[in-house]
């Protein structure tokens, strides 16, 4: 068994620490963190759900989300709920950019994910998969509680 002296590991120092940036290359971790994913349950028949969740950018590049999918909808697409003359309406949301340290939170009322031609039900107390695409980031996967309505 060899000692190393102060000489002998700050030759090995460089090496180690090539080791440690490999492994770390190797394990990428994701600057963006989701939280509170969550759908509405919806009644059978329904022919869409919505999904809710915030987004936060604990990275130092900006990102955008572009697209999202899941199993159990043909698609998704992104809304705003606006108020226009008095009437709630939903609009297309396009640009989903999400600057270094910043939120992106889609809630009741606002920014949501609408679930398009479900295959099934959403029933409260289940969960189901949720994949986003980012620009920068590529594909993330996250766990959509179902709650009741």
């Amino acid at each position: 068994m060899r000692i190393l002296t102060k000489r002998r590991l700050l030759v090995a120092l460089p090496a180690i620490l090539a080791m440690a940036v490999a492994v770390n290359a190797r394990e990428p971790k994701s600057p963006l963190v989701v939280t509170d994913a969550w759908a509405r349950a919806t009644n059978a028949g329904m022919p869409m759900g919505v999904v809710y969740l915030t987004i936060r950018n604990v990275g130092s590049r900006e990102d955008t989300l572009e697209s999202a999918h899941t199993p159990v909808a043909a698609r998704i697409e992104f809304h705003r709920t606006i108020i226009d003359h008095g009437m709630a309406r939903m609009r297309p949301a396009n640009d989903l950019r999400i600057a270094p340290g910043a939120i992106l939170e889609a809630g009741p009322g606002g920014l949501h994910l609408m679930l398009i031609d479900l295959k099934a039900p959403l029933t409260a107390g289940t969960t189901v998969p949720l994949s986003l695409r980012f620009k920068v980031s590529g594909e993330l996967t996250v766990p959509v509680s179902v709650r009741p309505e």
